[in-house]
């Protein structure tokens, strides 16, 4: 046999209930059934409230009472079809809510609720529903669960269960068992009197597993509104998912922490006779669930699931009092049990000078009186400290029973969230290494909860959430590139980019759960105006897991936000070449504060667009090598120039082809006054380990400073000057079979950038296009230094070297 609990939502409405009559009719054609069901969806915390009402004496009580009456009669007809049916339905819950209405009025009247009133008030729920549920399955018996599962009160005025008595008129009262048995959920009697109890909030979980004990079912089965117990919660993590199997320990401690799948209670009766428990999604049916059993073959995973509990407060309870005096803690959990407040975490230092509970944030206030009431004394002497308590915390558990004796589990766990920038306030693991508990801050709750599961491979996929500046040629072509490639990341590498703010010079879109990149221009135009501090502040109070900030602009403020978001753990990918140029210290302080964090600020991109020059440095250094010197062609666009210049293309013609074919910066001056090449050696001597500022660098220009001052459109107007100039000196050089290369050079930490005529013999004169060419002389490579070549300018190799960089990230 088996029995079948459906919770309030698989009772709630009329496609729930009748999902309900095809799930235990299609179950009774195979074995006998026990069905419990629970209240109405919303009923019981509706007779709840109704009754607060009545008690102050307020007359909407009464709106509330015809509201739940009228929500039964409209669900019976329509649903019972049959008239004689419904008649004889009718009759009996119109009697039910006639004695609530009786008990209610004499509420009102009396203005005094107590428990055994209210007990009685909470049952109705589960009588009616049971009623309808019975009617509606042809051929089903309703049972009264009072008769046959009996409580008693405990010293603190607790309701419990008796057990010993329970299990007897548990197997008495199902000795002969119909095809199908129909028991009210959560409610039971008190054995001595005999008046109305219940078994708490979810108990009719409890009241399924102890008839499913007693009459050694076969199976247990949950059916609520999910597909299962999920990885995570899945109102905060989009990616959780269904866990297939767990075991009865995982359950428990995953509903302990916050999963509200299944009662607590539930799993213990069950788990004593090894009944599995699967648990099903009533609006679902065809959904595997999840199987809770003893032991899980084949199970690999150190993690199930993170569960958490919100609005947690934590007691600090200390004193030099403390250390070493037997009983303190006794006293504690003495005093709190005394009141009925519920610990749910204790972290004690091994020093025993101070130990943490933690509690929910309604038990606080509570708990500080007690506790502070319980060592006055001691407090009045100074051994111990008056309670300290910190409210608004959240509490985060990973559970999994193949955490035990796996080396690293907890080190992965506290590297990865401060790498995230999350502080952990306090933490517990027990001796079965099944659960490891810590506290948050109440507001970090969704960014811990994310990066745990991405962290841990419960997610399907790796994810980083991207905010890009800058749309124009880089950043446009960027994102086409994540667009296009998306899926293909997806199913390879099982990496999302998630992108999650674009940002234009005056206006930016931000969606935690993506932003469509098909249309995000015209959505950036439909947006609100932003700024860089509206920019930085918005992607700081998102204070989402695994951000990565893009910049792709040439903007000083942009790059002005690099510190702030480096210092909230936000990882940089950089083509703006400001940050790394700038003054030594501030460069210095970045990359420190990146290495610190165990963050990324990444600006490959600064340098040879999409060549691994950087990358290819810090490698050598990193493998003990020392960089001696450097001779570069680092400007794309330069060298296109001097490659285009001819006598049919004069100078002028060629710089504002390099601007048309998007190789300059969108202001050529900065290409043609060096500025651009001075950043990159600059960038790369201190890459290479030299501390060089841009001052430092010796330049040799080939453009007059009259043509850098005014305004843009002066530059273009007066750019053809030049011209006459330009092509004497070309017919020359050409005539001795040289080239023009602009060149940079890095000579044990002294820096110069040159216009230079190279003949054939050098490296540099067949460089082609845009191309850019650098020579490492190391250590190891002195005496034929290393040579990186390749294109060094255009949007889409600089976006791609960007896009490399992201991509970088995710395989930390």
């Amino acid at each position: 046999m088996k029995v079948l609990k459906f919770g309030g939502t698989s009772v709630g409405s009329v496609k729930s209930i009748l999902s309900l009559k095809r799930i235990v009719e299609k179950e009774a054609k195979r074995q006998p059934i026990v069905v419990v069901v629970s209240a109405l969806g919303g009923i019981t915390d509706q007779l709840i409230s109704t009754s607060h009402l009545a008690r102050e004496g307020k007359e909407e009580w009464k709106l509330q009472f015809e509201q739940m009456v009228d929500r039964h009669h409209k669900m019976i007809d329509t649903i019972i079809t049959e008239n004689n049916d419904r008649e004889a339905l009718f009759n009996k819950v119109d009697a039910l809510f006639e004695q609530l209405h009786s008990i209610y009025f004499g509420v009102y009247l009396i203005h005094d609720l107590s428990k055994k009133t209210l007990d009685a008030i909470v049952s109705y729920g589960e009588r009616l529903s049971s009623n309808i549920v019975a009617t509606l399955v042809k051929g089903s018996r309703w049972m009264d669960s009072r008769l046959f599962i009996q409580t008693t009160t405990s010293q603190n005025g607790k309701t419990i269960l008796d057990s010993d008595l329970t299990n007897h008129l548990v197997k008495e009262a199902f000795k002969d068992m119909a095809r199908i048995s129909l028991v009210p959920g959560f409610i039971s009697s008190d054995k001595d009197s005999g008046e109305t109890t219940n078994l708490g909030r979810g108990g009719s979980d409890y009241t399924a597993a102890i008839i499913a004990a007693n009459l050694d079912a076969e199976l247990l089965e949950i059916w609520t509104d999910v597909d299962g117990f999920m990885t995570a919660d899945p109102r905060v993590i989009k990616t959780a998912y269904t866990i297939d199997e767990l075991s009865y320990v995982e359950a428990m401690e995953l509903c302990n922490f916050g999963a509200k799948v299944v009662y607590p209670p539930t799993i213990y009766p069950v788990r004593i006779k090894n009944i599995p428990i699967r648990v099903k999604n009533t609006f679902n049916p065809d959904a595997p669930g999840t199987i809770i059993k003893d032991t899980i073959e084949n199970d690999h995973k150190p993690i199930k699931g993170i569960s958490s509990i919100k609005n947690t407060s934590l007691i600090n309870v200390s004193g030099l009092a403390m250390v070493g005096v037997i009983g303190v803690n006794r006293r504690i959990f003495t005093a709190l049990a005394n009141k009925g407040i519920s610990v749910f975490m204790v972290s004690q230092a091994s020093s025993e000078n101070s130990t943490s509970i933690g509690v929910r944030d309604e038990d606080a206030k509570e708990a500080v009186r007690v506790l502070n009431n319980e060592f006055a004394s001691e407090i009045e002497d100074g051994a111990m400290y008056p309670m300290h308590v910190e409210s608004n915390l959240a509490t985060v558990a990973i559970v999994g029973e193949n955490m035990k004796h796996a080396a690293g589990i907890a080190g992965k766990l506290f590297g990865t969230l401060g790498r995230s920038g999350i502080s952990v306030i306090a933490c517990a693991q027990g001796a079965s290494e099944t659960n490891i508990s810590f506290v948050v801050q109440g507001a970090e709750l969704r960014k811990t909860m994310n990066v745990l599961h991405d962290s841990f491979f419960l997610s399907e996929y790796k994810v980083l959430n991207l905010f890009i500046c800058g749309i124009g040629t880089v950043g446009g072509k960027l994102i086409e590139q994540i667009r296009s490639q998306y899926e293909n990341l997806k199913e390879h590498s099982r990496l999302k980019l998630n992108v999650v703010g674009v940002a234009s010079s005056h206006n930016a879109i931000y969606s935690r759960d993506g932003i469509d990149l098909v249309n995000y221009r015209e959505l950036l135009q439909a947006s609100e105006p932003s700024n860089p501090q509206k920019l930085r502040d918005t992607i700081l109070s998102m204070n989402i897991f695994n951000a990565v900030f893009v910049d792709c602009t040439a903007s000083k403020d942009i790059a002005g936000l690099y510190q702030s978001l480096l210092d909230h753990n936000v990882s940089i990918v950089a083509a703006n070449k400001i940050a790394a140029s700038s003054a030594y210290t501030d460069y210095a302080r970045l990359k420190a504060t990146a290495l610190k964090r165990g963050i990324k600020f990444l600006f490959e991109t600064n340098v040879g667009a999409g060549l691994p020059i950087i990358g290819t440095i810090n490698d050598l250094r990193n493998s003990g090598d020392c960089i001696l010197k450097i001779e570069a062609v680092l400007s794309g666009t330069l060298n296109y120039i001097f490659n285009k210049i001819s006598a049919q293309c004069p100078f002028s013609q060629t710089v504002r082809s390099a601007k048309e074919e998007g190789y300059s910066e969108p202001d050529p001056r900065i290409d043609l006054s060096g500025t651009d090449v001075v950043r990159k050696i600059v960038i790369l001597a201190r890459e290479a380990g030299y501390k060089v500022e841009q001052a430092d660098v010796e330049k040799h220009l080939f453009v007059p400073d009259r043509f850098f001052e005014g305004s843009l459109e002066d530059f273009w107007m007066h750019l053809p000057e030049l011209d006459a100039d330009f092509e004497k000196q070309r017919k020359t050089i050409e005539a001795e079979g040289k080239r023009w290369r602009f060149v940079a050079t890095m000579d044990y930490g002294k820096v110069s950038v040159e216009l230079k005529a190279v003949n054939q013999q050098s490296p540099f004169y067949n460089l082609e296009g845009s191309n850019n060419i650098v020579l490492l002389t190391t250590e190891r490579y002195k005496k034929y230094p290393m040579l990186i070549q390749g294109y060094g300018a255009g949007a889409s190799v600089t976006a791609a070297g960007v896009f490399a960089n992201i991509i970088s990230i995710a395989n930390v």
